[in-house]
Parts: structure tokens; C-alpha cells; sequence
């Protein structure tokens, strides 16, 4: 009786669900260390989206993308708002609208190894399945990372341990070191990306090359996604209904504000235009 009297007061009984957000260090969204530390695209997104869900109390964690996932399919509580859908990650993650879009994966590489490459590229990109085939040279990839359905398909044919898989919490940066030493030829990521870890390990971001994959969409579409469970799914009705409005008065000019000047304008309009549809 105590029990239920108490459950009666006001704040008594209503304890709010706690939901886990999962960060990645992944410049420019998230940034976690240095001059800019904090002022990513979703870094700066993140209380907008937090202020208007009220119903939960939010909980911002730092995970390396393989934890990421292995949290999302626990059935705990999270979220993860940088993530690309695939058919599997669908099995076990719901997933919200597009959030934003961001320019597509591909390869990075040291400008003094370009030759090794060349005979790989024709109308400005580079034909991957063809590069690994040829076994010329050793690929750096983060361990369970998405990189959108064309490259996924061809890095799911290359035989176990001829990828060079990183689990770490700076897996870029750490790919990126060992591509400097020769101990890889190149890595996937995205342009962004790269030049912002580059910067970070001291490493000059004109000593780089972006080379486009073959196929591949000029954008990727972003999402958040949640663990597919009742909790996960009512927060995503939530999401969805904040997203239709925040991602384009805010998220979108987040993430073009780091972008180079010459692709800002373009992007927008693109993005603008992809909403209009999706």
C-alpha cells in the first residue's frame, strides 16, 4: 500500500528511460579531440535533437564503430546518429528518415604512390574490384564499417586477411599513420574525414589523394538508427518527427559549414533537393 501511495506522488514512480547515444570519433560530424573538439556537424546537432525529446534522459557515449554495433544488436537502448543503412544492419536496427547526406567513401592514398594506381583509373575513378584483384597492394578499412552498398559488395568478396582491419577507437588516424610507413598503400574513408585525421597526426592533408570508386553515387544518405526494440521503435516516431524539420534548418548547414567553399553552394542545393523527395 506504501507502494502505491508513493507511486502517486508527483516525480515519484515516473523515472525517465534513459537513451544512449553512440558517439564515433568521425570528423566532421563527431570530433573528439583537438582545436575543434566539439564542434562537429552532429556535435552541434545533438542538443537540438536532445532539447526535443524530453520524454528520455539522453546519454552521450564514445564507441568505436565495432562496439557501436555490437551494442545496437544487444537490444540496450541506443542510438546511433551517423549511420548507413544496409539489408543487414536492417535485421537487427530500425532506422529513421535520411538525415542528411554526405559525399560518398573512396580511396585515400599518398600522392608518391599514385603510380601504383593509375592503371586502375579511368574517367576520374578508380576500379576497386580490379585493384584488389590485382593483389598489388595492401587496403585499410575500420573494423564493421559501412561504406555504402557498392564498396560493401566488393570489399565482401576480398579473401579473410587481405584487408587490413582496424578495431581501434582512432582507427583513421592510425590507418593513416601506417599508410605514411608503407605498411598499407591505401584506406576508405571519407575526403572530410581524412583531411581532418590527417591534420591531427600531422600529416599534411596536400600529401593526399582522393580517388572516387567506380559506381559509386556522387552522396551517401545518413541516418540514425536505433536498436529494434519497443523502446528503440517509439523513439524513432519521435525522431522521425523532429527530423523532418531539423535536418534541414540546422543539420545540413552544420555539415556544409565544413566543407570547401567551392562544394558548399552545390551541396546544399543537392541536399535541398534530395529532401524534397525523401
Amino acid at each position: 500500500m506504501l507502494a502505491l501511495a508513493l507511486c502517486g506522488l508527483p516525480g515519484i514512480g515516473q523515472a525517465k528511460d534513459t537513451l544512449i547515444w553512440l558517439l564515433r570519433d568521425m570528423p566532421p560530424a563527431t570530433i573528439f579531440a583537438g582545436p575543434y573538439k566539439g564542434q562537429g556537424a552532429i556535435d552541434q546537432f545533438m542538443p537540438l535533437l536532445i532539447a526535443r525529446m524530453p520524454e528520455y534522459e539522453h546519454l552521450l557515449m564514445r564507441v568505436n564503430r565495432a562496439r557501436g554495433m555490437q551494442m545496437l544488436n544487444e537490444h540496450a537502448f541506443t542510438c546511433d546518429p551517423t549511420l548507413l543503412w544496409t539489408p543487414t544492419r536492417a535485421k537487427s536496427i530500425v532506422f529513421s528518415i535520411p538525415t542528411y547526406i554526405v559525399f560518398s567513401n573512396g580511396l585515400i592514398v599518398r600522392k608518391d604512390d599514385l603510380s601504383l594506381f593509375i592503371p586502375f583509373i579511368a574517367d576520374g575513378h578508380i576500379d576497386l574490384d580490379a585493384l584488389l584483384a590485382s593483389k598489388t597492394i595492401k587496403l585499410g578499412v575500420v573494423a564493421e564499417r559501412s561504406y555504402g552498398m557498392v564498396i560493401d559488395k566488393i570489399l565482401h568478396k576480398v579473401p579473410d586477411g587481405e584487408l587490413s582491419e582496424h578495431y581501434g577507437n582512432d582507427a583513421v588516424g592510425s590507418l593513416l599513420q601506417m599508410e605514411r610507413l608503407g605498411r598499407l598503400q591505401a584506406m576508405i574513408s571519407y575526403w572530410p574525414e581524412a583531411r581532418a585525421q590527417a591534420m591531427r597526426q600531422g600529416i599534411r592533408p596536400e600529401e593526399l589523394a582522393f580517388l572516387p570508386v567506380k559506381d559509386t553515387p556522387k552522396y551517401q544518405v545518413t541516418h540514425i538508427g536505433c536498436s529494434d526494440t519497443p523502446q528503440g521503435r517509439q523513439a524513432m516516431d519521435i525522431i522521425n518527427r523532429e527530423m523532418r524539420t531539423l535536418r534541414e534548418t540546422s543539420l545540413l548547414n552544420f555539415y556544409a559549414n565544413w566543407l570547401e567553399p567551392e562544394l558548399r553552394t552545390q551541396y546544399i542545393e543537392d541536399a535541398k533537393a534530395f529532401f524534397e523527395t525523401n
